[in-house]
């Protein structure tokens, strides 16, 4: 499998399971109807550890351009590459969005409300503020960067002890997605990838869904450079401890 294509299948892994949650808890008649918020972030988290086990010995799992664009700037991974690895990523979030639609089709026809319908794609801020919410998508972004360079790159004082991912795999980068969720997702519904919010804010443009909501572009930007930004603040940060 070339990274292309495992960036490819990583990321619409990640939007299928992680948009799939969501659809289970807000779209009527599902099983997991009004299961709340503890369920979303779960099945988030959980989603991300899939993606990274899948994807992970092929492309370094990014799944992220936020995550592609930090590790580019850190000097851990060739410029020349992130236009390919963002593609691939966005080409996943799109074909992940749509089985999601796919899977839950019906439900989508029985939901009325078309934010509920909306939320299944891509995010929204609880309280809309432009400084605010770009702010809770940066440092959203920044923690799961620095956590995750501490995760594969920092060692303890001199000892050269690297604290790495080792037999757990993935599992680290899922428990810290969650705490992300959990702790400042309140505020926008923590995009923290702007693949994850710009691709099925497309699909959710693009695909027949019934009575649904505007896409709300004039907010799209804010999980696409909130991340940017974070991740690269991140980067910077790890270069000046460096």
């Amino acid at each position: 499998m070339t990274p292309f294509i495992a960036e490819i299948i990583g990321t619409a892994i990640l939007i299928l399971l992680g948009g799939g949650v969501v659809a289970n808890v807000v779209l009527n008649k599902t099983i997991g109807n009004n299961s709340g918020w503890i369920v979303i972030t779960t099945g988030w988290a959980l989603a991300v550890y899939v993606a990274v086990v899948i994807a992970g010995p092929y492309s370094g799992a990014h799944i992220n351009p936020a995550v592609t664009v930090a590790v580019a700037i850190a000097g851990d991974f060739p410029w020349a590459d992130v236009p390919m690895y963002i593609l691939a990523q966005m080409i996943g979030a799109m074909i992940g969005s749509t089985a999601v639609w796919l899977t839950y089709r019906n439900h989508f026809d029985e939901t009325e409300d078309a934010d509920s319908k909306k939320a299944v794609f891509c995010t929204a801020p609880a309280i809309r503020n432009t400084f605010s919410n770009f702010f809770s998508e940066m440092i959203g972004t920044f923690v799961l960067l620095l956590t995750i360079f501490y995760f594969t790159d920092a060692s303890i004082n001199d000892t050269e002890t690297v604290v790495g991912l080792g037999s757990l795999g993935a599992l680290p980068v899922a428990f810290l997605v969650w705490s992300i969720g959990l702790s400042l997702g309140g505020t926008t519904g923590y995009a923290i990838n702007p693949a994850r919010d710009l691709g099925p804010r497309i699909m959710h443009a693009i695909l027949p869904i019934k009575n649904k909501a505007k896409s709300d572009w004039s907010y799209a930007w804010i999980p696409v450079l909130g991340p940017l930004t974070g991740g690269a603040l991140a980067a910077f940060l790890m270069l000046a401890l460096s």
